[in-house]
């Protein structure tokens, strides 16, 4: 299995308290190359300024850990809890999202003093807390890691908008490619488990674990490049309505899309900004940066289609697919549900999975920007199907 994951915890911290720290850490060494006004920035309304994340991770510790279970423990600032408040309406009223860049106060340094103030409560309070809160720590540390993927993909969004095309990380370079040729690997017709069943750590939404009849179908080998997205390109894919879902075609239209986000063409050559700033496009490198309604029509082009997830989870394990993580988030043709049996967990924690059931698509695997450790083969990832800031690319799949 492949993983090209940008942040890797010391394999020495087993305990929790030394993987609280260990999470936080990597929080503050990736904000600590921005500038303050850098953290301030939202350059539209999907994404948060780099400030919002670092508080709401530390707000979401205070809230339902410190605060409901640690009796001495004193509130850094009251309203912290308005501000960073994400979309918990159990907990209470909370600042508009699209106007979280407006908070120019407090400062970057006001929530680097909140942090601390947050981190040296909780790492005291961790031996002396029940096993049962031991797992809402942990829930908030997959949590920040979530938000660690969404600092780097919603800083690059703003930089891109900058004339300097400014790195967030001047080392970055996109993968080389692969060695082999893709082929559709066969998968035979069966009952598969679907989900997780281990003892681990999971999100509610991996669960419960359940029995899925595949029919027979093939997966392709490796992830759809840079150079198969130009000739779909200069077959004019963006411009051939029967490729098109509807609402993704009325998207095209709307948007005005001719390519993936942030190519851009110059003297006829093509151009990408990453991570690194802009480069040449990468032919070799897999696609990214595309919504689910590109890779419908890509596969539709292709003469192919995307995998449902439980597909993509079943031939997770086998040896013949490869890049299942590490490279980009993979759009599946599966709608965001639940699991057959599946209940949210009761108050504000359910508020985490459970409510965003609807209208959203399933993405599988994990990207460059995911933290290393962070996903499973049964991860579930979901976005609405016109978003494509994120890492997100595919695989096909045909029906045999």
């Amino acid at each position: 299995m492949d993983d090209m994951g940008l942040y890797q915890e010391p394999s020495h911290l087993y305990d929790l308290s030394g993987r609280f720290q260990s999470v936080r850490q990597a929080t503050e060494m990736l904000a600590a190359g921005l500038t303050e006004e850098d953290q301030c920035v939202q350059s539209m309304p999907d994404a948060s300024p780099a400030k919002w994340h670092r508080a709401h991770t530390t707000w979401f510790f205070e809230q339902f850990v410190l605060v409901p279970h640690v009796p001495d423990y004193r509130v850094f600032d009251p309203a912290f809890g308005f501000l960073f408040n994400s979309y918990y309406e159990a907990v209470g009223p909370r600042h508009p999202r699209p106007s979280r860049g407006l908070l120019t106060r407090p400062s970057a340094d006001q929530v680097t003093q909140y942090r601390r103030h947050v981190d040296a409560a909780l790492v005291q309070a961790i031996p002396h807390l029940p096993t049962a809160i031991h797992d809402v720590i942990e829930l908030g540390l997959h949590h920040e890691q979530q938000h660690l993927e969404l600092l780097v993909t919603d800083m690059l969004h703003a930089f891109s908008a900058n004339p300097l095309c400014p790195a967030i990380d001047p080392g970055w370079r996109d993968p080389q490619g692969h060695p082999n040729e893709t082929i559709f690997v066969e998968c035979p017709a069966g009952l598969h488990r679907i989900g997780y069943a281990d003892t681990g750590f999971c999100f509610d939404n991996e669960t419960p674990a359940h029995r899925t009849y595949l029919h027979p179908h093939a997966i392709a080998s490796h992830l759809v490049r840079n150079r198969d997205w130009l000739d779909f390109i200069q077959d004019n894919g963006y411009r051939t309505p029967s490729l098109w879902m509807s609402d993704g075609w009325a998207t095209v239209r709307e948007a005005e899309w001719t390519a993936p986000l942030y190519w851009r063409c110059q003297d006829g050559a093509w151009f990408q900004f990453g991570p690194g700033g802009l480069a040449p496009l990468a032919l070799d490198a897999p696609v990214r940066h595309i919504s689910w309604y590109e890779a419908d029509a890509f596969a539709r082009w292709s003469e192919a289609r995307l995998p449902t997830e439980a597909e993509w989870e079943a031939a997770s394990a086998n040896p013949a697919i490869h890049e299942i993580t590490g490279h980009v988030w993979q759009w599946t043709e599966s709608a965001y549900r639940p699991y057959p049996g599946y209940r949210a967990a009761p108050g504000a924690i359910g508020e985490y999975n459970g409510k965003f059931m609807i209208n959203q698509m399933v993405l599988r695997g994990g990207s460059w920007t995911t933290p290393r450790g962070h996903t499973r083969p049964t991860y579930r990832n979901f976005f609405h199907p016109d978003k494509r800031w994120q890492f997100t690319g595919l695989r096909l799949a045909k029906d045999l």
